[in-house]
């Protein structure tokens, strides 16, 4: 056997990342690649723990209900099946939504391979776990990391590493979550779909190439008013994509439109912020340092808002 059982219980953390360049569509085959580069920024405030254990045989077990969860399912049999590891139980808790919008699949997959190779002493890089992780969920290979982080083709390989620290530009993210219930279509049949379907897909991975080059360019010398440019073309471009697809791919309510029209406010009154959204009716507003609380509070009392949640920038997954 490669690896062996440490403690009884191995627990790791990891935080969802929100995409600033966005991918959606994967490369054919298999790997789970995707279709172009991406950059993000690791959320500290939003939470997976996941706690593995050897067992007779393989479970899991989501926000305290069993689940026969196909990804999951396929990982840990590719990590047992690679490192000669036993079966487990694999017991995972978010603190926010999950398969609303807010990446609960990234930090899922992130936390997952960390327990796993810390509770069979298995020594991965963080580059190793980012791969591993990516089979799961391709965002999941940026959550390995904190701060901003990339994932693009490096040297013939697709890997993820930390762009720039959380402490070198610890900028602020509001979180408006509008709908706490799960996307009506999954991510990757989305990206699918889109993928297949619409006459805009091609245009939209030339396009996230530029995007990508010009906003590693804007994080590296903290310029944020050229960042909010780039990420909030590239969220309207992929929601553009979404809506072309066939059939049209509408994850957005009539709350999220209010909360992107309340940021366009705050924009107009001299606020640094911007807005970004995923596959899923959760606007996320990120701030300059120091702005964060205001600009929740704002968000907060927009009709139609469930909850905000404000945060820093997060570290990479860990154990605990």
């Amino acid at each position: 056997m490669t690896g062996s059982p440490s403690t009884s219980v191995a627990t790791a953390v990891a935080h969802p990342n929100i995409a600033l360049v966005k991918y959606w569509g994967k490369q054919p085959g298999p790997g789970n690649v995707p279709a172009t580069p991406s950059l993000s920024i690791t959320v500290a405030a939003l939470t997976t723990t996941t706690q593995v254990e050897a067992a007779a045989k393989n479970s899991i077990r989501i926000d305290g209900v069993p689940r026969a969860d196909p990804k999951v399912q396929a990982l840990v049999d590719a990590m047992r099946g690679a490192f000669e590891l036993p079966p487990m139980a694999v017991t995972t808790d978010n603190d926010f939504p999950t398969g609303a919008g807010l990446a609960s699949s990234a930090s899922g997959f992130a936390a997952l391979v960390t327990a796993i190779d810390a509770k069979f002493d298995l020594h991965l890089s963080p580059s190793a776990r980012s791969a591993w992780a990516r089979r799961g969920s391709a965002s999941a290979a940026r959550s390995i990391f904190g701060g901003f982080a990339t994932l693009a083709e490096r040297d013939g390989e697709w890997t993820a590493a930390e762009l720039l620290d959380r402490d070198a530009w610890p900028l602020e993210v509001a979180v408006a979550v509008t709908d706490e219930s799960a996307k009506p279509v999954p991510s990757s049949a989305g990206m699918e779909r889109s993928r297949t379907t619409s006459p805009f897909y091609e245009a939209w991975c030339r396009s996230t190439e530029i995007d990508y080059a010009t906003a590693c360019r804007a994080v590296t010398t903290r310029d944020f008013d050229a960042i909010a440019r780039i990420a909030e073309h590239s969220c309207l471009k992929l929601h553009a994509l979404m809506l072309s697809s066939r059939p049209a791919l509408v994850y957005w309510n009539p709350a999220t439109v209010a909360v992107m029209d309340a940021v366009r406010e705050l924009q107009v009154a001299g606020t640094p912020v911007f807005f970004t959204i995923d596959a899923g009716p959760q606007v996320k507003a990120v701030c300059a340092p120091g702005h964060g609380e205001r600009v929740a509070n704002v968000l907060g009392n927009v009709p139609g808002v469930v909850r905000t949640v404000t945060s820093g920038l997060g570290a990479g997954a860990s154990v605990v």
